[in-house]
């Protein structure tokens, strides 16, 4: 089936706009030159990793523009016959759990980059498999608690988010109790566990 020329256009990243500047003054400058697109990317990346908060945030800013019309096209977009629509996202409702292996993967991920510098992602990824299958089960334990413990909290917070809201034979449906979450240590560790996916993503 042929890409459907109405659909919205998907979003762009920060470290996309930025490709995509460098791109254009790479094209300002030698107009008639043929990039190697291999080459281009890879100085792109090194420049992307020296450049500052402040130096990014203007393509973040670009990103976050973007995702709001990205995010508002969808809403309205309506796929062809037999082409499924993608669900939209409430970035409202709660965050899916960590697994335990996601759990020891953000907590030994920067010993490995440490440890072997010149590893690419998908190597770090690799590397963390490995030391994952040789831990014994009984070291794996902090790790499966954790995660046990944070399904249990998304399990709760999932049931209140879906009670909000709905209607049940025409009155609105009380919502659920509020969920007490008394460990705050565990939603530190998700945030910290999504802001290095970010950054991966970005150094891509």
């Amino acid at each position: 089936m042929g890409k459907d020329p109405t659909k919205p256009r998907g979003k762009m990243s920060s470290y996309a706009y930025f490709v995509q500047t460098c791109r254009e003054e790479h094209k300002k400058k030698h107009p008639e030159a043929t990039v190697n697109f291999s080459e281009f990317s890879k100085k792109c990346s090194e420049r992307w990793k020296t450049m500052s908060g402040k130096e990014k945030g203007k393509f973040e800013d670009m990103a976050k523009q973007d995702k709001v019309r990205y995010e508002r096209e969808m809403k309205n977009y309506i796929p062809p016959k037999g082409e499924k629509k993608k669900r939209f996202k409430d970035p409202n409702a709660p965050k899916r759990p960590p697994s335990a292996f996601f759990i020891f993967c953000s907590e030994f991920r920067s010993k490995v980059k440490e440890e072997t510098p010149g590893l690419s992602i998908g190597d770090v990824a690799k590397r963390l498999g490995e030391m994952w299958n040789k831990t014994s089960a009984e070291d794996k334990q902090p790790f499966e608690k954790k995660a046990a413990k944070l399904k249990e909290k998304y399990e709760k917070d999932i049931a209140a988010y879906r009670s909000k809201g709905k209607v049940v034979g025409g009155a609105a449906k009380a919502p659920s109790k509020p969920v007490k979450v008394n460990d705050d240590d565990d939603d530190d560790d998700e945030d910290e566990d999504e802001d290095d996916d970010d950054e991966e993503e970005d150094d891509e």
